[in-house]
């Protein structure tokens, strides 16, 4: 499988540390890797930020008129024109699909989150990845990172992983936390970071004869 290209989708529970893993696995493996930044130009077309992405989504599929009210809330004439257009979370998530897509036929990579274990689950050369952790590793992990207490620290855990939940049932239709979905999942609370990097490039190297 020389030069084939591949694509590894890492989904992880927050507060794991799946983030620096892929960074650090994509290091080891010469690859870039891909998360929120993929959604750069769908929020320049749609005039969002990625915060307010994020929320709208997590909150409902259809929501549009909400983001128009939100908008007006600063004043901006541009959500008179903004409400004109037939646009649902639907569309900002296909749009999503294909920028991800895109990327598959251009290079190897690293996908972290955007439901990746669905959109290349029928991909011939992907390795879906799931990466978990104790919740008090989580907490300790979110307290270190976040500068926080662990009541907050508690409160972040369960506020992510329920929107990324909510968002993958809505478009995947099944939950994130279905092993099925998944090539392997790694609980990750026993070693470093760089320890299971180096674990994941060994099984990918394998998997793809690289």
């Amino acid at each position: 499988m020389e030069n084939t290209k591949f694509i590894i989708t890492i989904n992880r529970e927050a507060g794991s540390g799946g983030k620096e893993i892929a960074e650090k696995l994509g290091e080891i493996l010469g690859v870039k890797v891909y998360g929120k930044e993929i959604l750069a130009s769908i929020l320049e077309k749609y005039d969002l930020t990625k915060e307010r992405a994020e929320q709208i989504k997590a909150e409902k599929r259809n929501w549009w008129a909400d983001f128009c009210r939100f908008y007006k809330q600063f004043g901006s004439s541009a959500a008179i024109a903004y409400e004109t257009f037939e646009v649902n979370s639907d569309q900002l998530f296909d749009e999503e699909e294909k920028v991800l897509k895109s990327l598959a036929e251009k290079e190897s990579c690293i996908i972290v989150g955007r439901t990746g274990f669905h959109i290349f689950k029928d991909y011939p050369n992907a390795m879906r990845i799931f990466l978990i952790a104790k919740p008090e590793a989580r907490i300790r992990r979110l307290m270190e990172k976040q500068g926080v207490d662990e009541r907050e620290a508690r409160e972040i855990m369960e506020k992510v992983d329920k929107a990324r939940e909510n968002y993958t049932k809505s478009f995947a239709k099944v939950s994130r936390y279905d092993a099925r979905n998944y090539d392997m999942v790694v609980n990750v609370s026993p070693f470093t970071t760089d320890q299971v990097a180096r674990f994941l490039a060994q099984n990918v190297r394998t998997i793809f004869s690289l």
